[in-house]
């Protein structure tokens, strides 16, 4: 195929993608989203999103492969280090913006909005500027500025907030010092929770141990993590598990460090056959049975749901249940603490127990390795001339892979470091659910 050739086949797949994105839009309600809309389209909130981020996916892959071929080097490369979005959004957050546009659904000048939270107003002028850029807020007349549908993600009320300040505030601090994390003899080389970057910044506060530790002795930051699972889940579209996934042939869940219920709780919710059991520490459960209280009673008063304390490192969850199930678990751990959690939850099963383990399954940038994963396991592979890995269109579990690194010394895993993984802990790989953007992995014992 001819450089042309591939360029207007990547043309083809861009809008092919769109054309399937807009299509799904419509079925919902009939009306596409608009970049300037206030409100959240139908389609945003639905539990089952995996056939539109299969589009956005081959979408973004796609028209971020033909810019960074047509656009000279150097214009791409700056691009990749000139961001401050982040920046950006971290005043957004903590100065409410979001919350305060609410109520001026026509706007609010820049001036106004300075005098709210207290800030030089030309000075978050061109705050806002860069974020109406973005389609976080819109400019509806000169400097006046209001909500958007991306913007609204930032309201204090919403989870998916609370992952944005995990990463304004943390992770951005702790990845200030990957090279010196890289580089310095004591770091280097170890796997240890406690010299990941995050906690390498943090010591210089005064502050020492993991960052579960960190998180632990600080009752604000350990709800704000505990609400950014809720967020980190409707950011992955790991809802869809449920429609997914046959729950209908089970009648016992098994959440393995199951926090307040970023999958339990809906779980409960569309699957009322299912008796689930919620294992973590003391106070992750003592703030569950709270949300629980509020968002899910009838789970309660009819006795379908469990809290039960549990150090996954030390014990074994409840034995003999039909699922045991772990949701981003297994990535935040190096491959010795991940085996400890695999091998008691293997004492656990029974023989018909199936394991699902959800997170990302980092795919490989080369073709020959994707193709063997994709005739050997049924991967998903991009098609021609797509980076096999989707590229960009996947690019968030690449960057997870290095928060990963960042906060924990931690990693999402490729296929073969699962299997190797599962294979020590006495576990059989049977299917991959793949839901478009994570994957989960169905386990048998061995």
């Amino acid at each position: 195929m001819s450089n042309r050739a591939r360029l207007e086949a990547l043309l083809a797949l861009i809008n092919s993608a769109a054309q399937q994105a807009m299509a799904l839009y419509e079925q919902v309600d009939g009306t596409v989203p608009s970049i300037d809309s206030a409100e959240f389209h139908p389609l945003d909130e639905a539990l089952d999103q995996v056939e539109l981020k299969v589009a956005v996916r081959t979408l973004e892959g796609a028209c971020a492969q033909l810019c960074t071929t047509l656009a000279p080097p150097g214009h791409t490369a700056i691009n990749l280090v000139q961001v401050y979005d982040y920046s950006c959004v971290r005043l957004a957050v903590r100065e409410n913006i979001t919350n305060i546009l609410m109520d001026y659904p026509k706007g609010l000048h820049v001036n106004e909005l300075a005098k709210k939270i207290k800030v030089e107003p030309k000075k978050l002028s061109r705050i806002m500027r860069l974020l109406a850029t973005r389609g976080c807020y819109s400019e509806v007349a000169k400097d006046v500025y209001a909500n958007t549908r991306l913007s609204l993600v930032l309201h204090s009320e919403n989870p998916v907030r609370h992952m944005v300040n995990l990463h304004t505030e943390s992770a951005s601090k702790g990845g200030a010092l990957i090279y010196e994390n890289l580089k310095e003899p004591r770091t280097a080389y170890s796997y240890h929770p406690d010299h990941c970057p995050v906690m390498v910044a943090n010591n210089k506060e005064g502050i020492t141990g993991a960052f579960f530790d960190w998180m632990r002795q600080r009752d604000s930051t350990r709800e704000s993590y505990h609400r950014s699972m809720q967020g980190l889940s409707i950011i992955m579209g790991s809802s869809a598990v449920l429609t997914q996934f046959p729950f209908n042939n089970y009648s016992t869940v098994v959440d393995v460090g199951g926090g307040i219920g970023a999958f339990s709780l809906p779980l409960a919710k569309v699957h009322k056959h299912v008796k689930i059991t919620v294992h973590d520490l003391p106070e992750a459960l003592t703030q569950a049975r709270s949300v629980w209280a509020r968002d899910c009673p009838e789970a309660i008063q009819e006795h379908r749901v469990e809290f039960s304390e549990l150090d996954f490192f030390a014990q074994m969850p409840v034995a003999g249940q039909d699922i045991y199930y772990l949701r981003n678990i297994i990535h935040d751990w190096p491959d010795e603490e991940s085996l400890l959690i695999l091998r008691n939850v293997r004492k656990a099963m029974g023989p018909h127990s199936r394991v699902l383990i959800h997170d990302y399954v980092v795919r490989q940038v080369n073709r020959e390795q994707a193709a063997l994963e994709a005739s050997k396991f049924g991967a998903t592979m991009a098609p021609e001339p797509m980076l096999p890995n989707f590229g960009v269109g996947n690019i968030r579990m690449y960057q997870q892979d290095v928060t990963m690194f960042i906060m924990h010394n931690a990693k999402e895993r490729t296929l073969p470091e699962f299997l190797e993984l599962s294979d020590a802990a006495g576990l059989k790989l049977e299917k991959i659910w793949d839901l478009s953007e994570a994957c989960v992995l169905e386990y048998t014992a061995a």
